[in-house]
């Protein structure tokens, strides 16, 4: 709560610089009055002890704010850290619900798992790991689980591509088309972009 309240101060300053900048610009050209706007809604959420990331925001609005680099408005994932036995039934854990509680009143995520547990889990070789997995009713660990909750808040996904040497995963924001996502392999992929066959990974392996 200290910390969120310190991220919240520093966003009203730069909110503050931000409005004070505008009004000025404002007097020559009317067009910064969408800024103001935009500025001085997420100064009203702030001032309110709550995060800016609690607001939901237009494509205009998100384009006035990225050049505010903004703390409180970077999506957050809080990791809820539970002991072996309650990891199955984590979900209904009073601790975890508090803490799902709390995040939701600032557009956060959860993900629960049991930190000793990934702990041996990371020093394992693949079959071990799979079959302590099982032992456990596991699905898959929880760093996996973390890593696509990650990425899903993110906006992120991956994609593949293999060959000599190697088989090699690519980040690129959910929605990219492909001769866009094939620049980021190399520009003139893109350029020469001429079709895209989309595999499964089961297939592929």
């Amino acid at each position: 709560e200290t910390i969120n309240l310190e991220l919240i101060f520093a966003d009203m300053e730069t909110i503050e610089k931000r409005l004070e900048r505008a009004r000025k610009l404002l007097k020559a050209d009317k067009k910064y009055q969408f800024e103001i706007d935009t500025l001085e809604k997420v100064k009203e959420v702030l001032n309110n002890g709550k995060c800016a990331r609690t607001l939901d925001y237009t494509d205009e609005e998100k384009e006035v704010l990225k050049e505010s680099f903004l703390l409180t408005i970077k999506p957050v994932l809080y990791v809820a850290n539970v002991s072996e036995n309650e990891l199955e039934c984590a979900d209904n854990n009073e601790n975890v619900i508090r803490v799902k509680e709390f995040a939701k009143t600032e557009g956060a995520e959860v993900i629960p798992l049991c930190v000793k547990i990934e702990e041996e889990l990371s020093v394992l070789e693949k079959d071990e790991k799979q079959e302590m997995l099982e032992a456990l009713g596991l699905d898959e660990s929880g760093l996996d689980k973390l890593i696509k909750a990650s990425y899903k808040l993110l906006g992120l996904m991956s994609f593949l591509t293999a060959g000599e040497p190697e088989v090699r995963a690519w980040t690129i924001k959910i929605g990219t088309k492909a001769p866009q996502a094939a620049g980021k392999i190399h520009s003139d992929i893109e350029r020469g972009f001429i079709k895209a066959e989309v595999v499964s990974y089961t297939d592929l392996i």
